[in-house]
C-alpha cells in the first residue's frame, strides 16, 4: 500500500461515530461493514472489492457470521478503508505518515555479524513493502493477543535477548521451538500460517541486531534465519503471494551462504527452483545448483528433497530422462539413509511415501500414467484426510494421471475428492490445481459424472 490515503477511505461522519468506533476497537468488521452501508451508502460490493474479501463472505460478516482475526487481513481492511490505526489497537499505517519523509530502504547481504541488516521483505503482492524491524513489535503485541503465541525473543531462557549475551543453549531453545511451529504446516495453509513465521523470524533478526554473542553462535542464528525465511517464503508461496515469497527465499539464499551452511543455502535455491517452476518458469538450472552448492556429503535426507526439487523441474520442463535419473539419485540417497548422519528438522518428512508421490507427480507431467498411476495410489492409500491440503494437492496428480489414461469416470471421482478436502484450507493451490483439471474435463462434459461435477463448480 503506498503512502496515499485509499481511494475508498470511509468519510468522517462514519468514523466519527460512537458505534462504528465500538465494533473497531473489537475488531468486529462485519458490524463495520454494515454500519458502513447503513450510514454511508456504500455497498457490499464496493467493501469487498476494497478489502479483497469475496462479496458473499461480506454479507455474512455483516450478519454476524464469522470474523477476520489475522493481522495482515486487518491491516489490509485498515488501509483499504482509511482506518487510522490507533482505532484498531495498531501503530499509524504509512499512509497516516505520508507528510513525514522517509528513507527508502536498501537490500543488503547481512555481511558483519556486527552490524546485521536485512532488506524488507514485501508483505503481500498487493500491499508493497512492510519493515520487518519497525513492524516487529506491533506483529508481536498483536499475535500474542489474538492467537496467544509468544514470539522467539520473548521465550528465550532467561527473559529478552536485547542487550545481553545469549550462546550455544539459546539458540537451541530457539531451534527446538522453530521445528515446533513448522509443524503447523502440516495441517493449516500458507495463509492462516505465514503470518506466524513471520513473526518468528522478525525476533530472530532482533537478536542478530541487539545481543552479544559469540561468533560460533552468529553462525548458528544466521543458519535459524535461513530456515526460517524459507518456512515463511513457503507459507507465503501456499498463500499465492509470489513476490513475498522470492524475496524470503532470496534472503534464506544469502543469510546460510554468510553462515556457510551449504545445505540450507542449497535448499534455499530448490525453493526458489520449485516457485520458478511453479509460476511457468524453467527452473532446470536453479535446481542443478541447489543440488551443487549442498554438496556430496549433506545429509541423506538433504540429498534426496534437493534431488526430487530437481527431477520436479525436469519433468515439468519435458525431460524424461532427466527426470528419472534425478529420481534415480534421491532414491540412492533414502536406501543409504540408514548410516548416514542425521538430517536437520527441516527434511525430516522426505521419506519414501514422499518419493513415491514426487515419482507420481513426475510421471504424471510427463503424461506415463502407467507409470504415475500405480506410485500415487500407493502412496495415497493411508494418506490421512487430516493432511487435507496435501493429499488434495496429490489427488489432482492423480486426477490427470487417469483422465490421460482414459479413465474420465475416476479422474472425476478423485477430482472430486479432492474439491472437497481442500475446501476452507488457507492455499491456493488445491483450487488452481482443481480449475486446471476442470477445464480439462469440459469437452467430457457428456458423461454424467462429469457433467455434474462441472455443474456443481460452476456454481
Amino acid at each position: 500500500m503506498s503512502g496515499d490515503l485509499s481511494l475508498t477511505a470511509l468519510p468522517a461522519h462514519i468514523l466519527d461515530r460512537a458505534d462504528v468506533q465500538a465494533a473497531l476497537r473489537l475488531h468486529d468488521f462485519g458490524q463495520v461493514f454494515r454500519l458502513t452501508r447503513q450510514w454511508g451508502g456504500i455497498s457490499f460490493l464496493r467493501i469487498a472489492d476494497a478489502c479483497d474479501i469475496k462479496p458473499e463472505r461480506v454479507g455474512k460478516l455483516a450478519r454476524g457470521e464469522g470474523a477476520i482475526t489475522t493481522y495482515e487481513k486487518i491491516a489490509y481492511i485498515a488501509d483499504a478503508l482509511g482506518i487510522p490505526g490507533h482505532m484498531i489497537g495498531m501503530a499509524p499505517r504509512p499512509w497516516e505518515q505520508a507528510s513525514t519523509p522517509r528513507s527508502p530502504s536498501r537490500p543488503e547481504l547481512i555481511s558483519r555479524l556486527s552490524t546485521v541488516a536485512i532488506a524488507d521483505v514485501p508483505e503481500s503482492d498487493d500491499l508493497g513493502t512492510v519493515d520487518l524491524e519497525g513492524d516487529e513489535v506491533q506483529r508481536r503485541r498483536f499475535l500474542a493477543a489474538s492467537i496467544g503465541i509468544a514470539t522467539a525473543a520473548a521465550v528465550i531462557p532467561g527473559g529478552s535477548a536485547a542487550g545481553r549475551r545469549i550462546g550455544h543453549r539459546q539458540v537451541e531453545h530457539l531451534q527446538r521451538r522453530t521445528a515446533r511451529l513448522r509443524t503447523l504446516d502440516d495441517v493449516l495453509g500458507g495463509a492462516d500460517t505465514r503470518h506466524i513465521y513471520r513473526a518468528e523470524l522478525g525476533s530472530t533478526l532482533s537478536l542478530l541486531r541487539n545481543a552479544s554473542y559469540t561468533e560460533t553462535t552468529g553462525r548458528q542464528l544466521l543458519s535459524l534465519v535461513a530456515e526460517q525465511a524459507q518456512q515463511a517464503g513457503w507459507a507465503a508461496f501456499d498463500a499465492g503471494r509470489q513476490a513475498e515469497a522470492s524475496a524470503l527465499y532470496e534472503k534464506a539464499f544469502q543469510a546460510a551462504t554468510e553462515a556457510g551452511d551449504a545445505a540450507l543455502a542449497g535448499n534455499s535455491l530448490a525453493f526458489l527452483a520449485y516457485q520458478q517452476v511453479s509460476t511457468g518458469t524453467s527452473g532446470v538450472a536453479t535446481a542443478a545448483a541447489s543440488c551443487e552448492t549442498a554438496s556430496d556429503d549433506a545429509p541423506a535426507t538433504v540429498r534426496a528433497l534437493l534431488f526430487e526439487r530437481r527431477a520436479w523441474a525436469h519433468a515439468k520442463a519435458g525431460q524424461a530422462k532427466e527426470t528419472e535419473q534425478a529420481l534415480g539419485q534421491a532414491e540412492e540417497a533414502l536406501a543409504g539413509s540408514g548410516s548416514d548422519r542425521p538430517g536437520p528438522d527441516w527434511s525430516s518428512w522426505v521419506d519414501t511415501r514422499e518419493l513415491q508421490i514426487m515419482k507420481g507427480r513426475c510421471w504424471t507431467e510427463l503424461h506415463r500414467p502407467l507409470r504415475a498411476v500405480p506410485a500415487l495410489e500407493a502412496a495415497l492409500a493411508d494418506f490421512a484426510d487430516a493432511h487435507a491440503r496435501d493429499k488434495s494437492l496429490y489427488l489432482t496428480w492423480l486426477a490427470h494421471a487417469y483422465l490421460d489414461a482414459g479413465e474420465t469416470e475416476q479422474s472425476a471421482t478423485v477430482i472430486t475428492e479432492a474439491m472437497d478436502l481442500s475446501a476452507g484450507i488457507g492455499s491456493v493451490r488445491p483450487q488452481q490445481r482443481a480449475n486446471e483439471f476442470l477445464l480439462r474435463l469440459q469437452p467430457h462434459r457428456t458423461i454424467a459424472p462429469v457433467a455434474e461435477l462441472l455443474d456443481r463448480a460452476a456454481l
